[in-house]
């Protein structure tokens, strides 16, 4: 959306926050105008905040969760059970898991779930540092991939890569309501869909 007369700067801070998930160019220009009228110090806090992101924010080589040097604080962390393995589709999903204090196992993150229609497979996948982990004496692995219909396929195509490895596989519960992704849910729905998750067999 072009605004006559704004200022080439403001312009381009409401193009890039109207390149954002969820915010449209109405949005963006309030929010461009709000860091406007704000003293110059915030903005420039912001702009060293976003700096840093990419510079030390990276993912764990083991998980593949947040990392912000070699591996996240789950993957170090020797009190949690690194034989029960709960597998996510991206790092928030992580957060957002351990929001409900539930859970203390170890987490894998495929940064994305399958959808031949967008040209992911498994591939493209985190998938062989999976396989190698499964080999690291896992005796469960929890799908809790999002419970739309990409992440219920990915879920199916899990279960059926490792059903046959000697673990035990299950699948978060109905908690997750159909169609809702993880970063979305409460807490107390979480650990309530981890609390009652059932056996892939009987889900299937």
């Amino acid at each position: 959306m072009h605004f006559p007369g704004m200022p080439a700067p403001l312009a381009r801070v409401v193009e890039m926050l109207s390149s954002l998930p969820g915010v449209g160019p109405k949005t963006a220009m309030r929010m461009g105008l709000n860091l406007l009228t704000r003293p110059a110090g915030d903005a420039a806090a912001l702009a060293q905040a976003l700096e840093c992101l990419h510079e030390q924010v990276g993912f764990c080589p083991v998980c593949g969760c947040f990392s912000e040097q070699g591996h996240c604080h789950f993957c170090d962390d020797p009190s949690r059970d690194a034989a029960t393995l709960c597998v996510v589709e991206q790092p928030v999903d992580v957060l957002m898991m351990e929001r409900g204090h539930g859970y203390r196992g170890s987490y894998h993150v495929l940064l994305g779930r399958l959808s031949p229609v967008d040209g992911v497979g498994p591939e493209q996948l985190r998938l062989a540092s999976l396989d190698q982990r499964m080999k690291q004496g896992i005796n469960e692995i929890i799908l809790a991939t999002s419970a739309t219909v990409d992440g219920e396929a990915t879920a199916h195509y899990l279960a059926n890569r490792y059903q046959h490895a000697g673990v035990s596989v299950s699948r978060i519960s109905r908690g997750v309501p159909e169609g809702g992704e993880l970063e979305y849910l409460d807490e107390h729905t979480l650990s309530r869909a981890l609390d009652q998750r059932v056996s892939w067999q009987h889900h299937a």
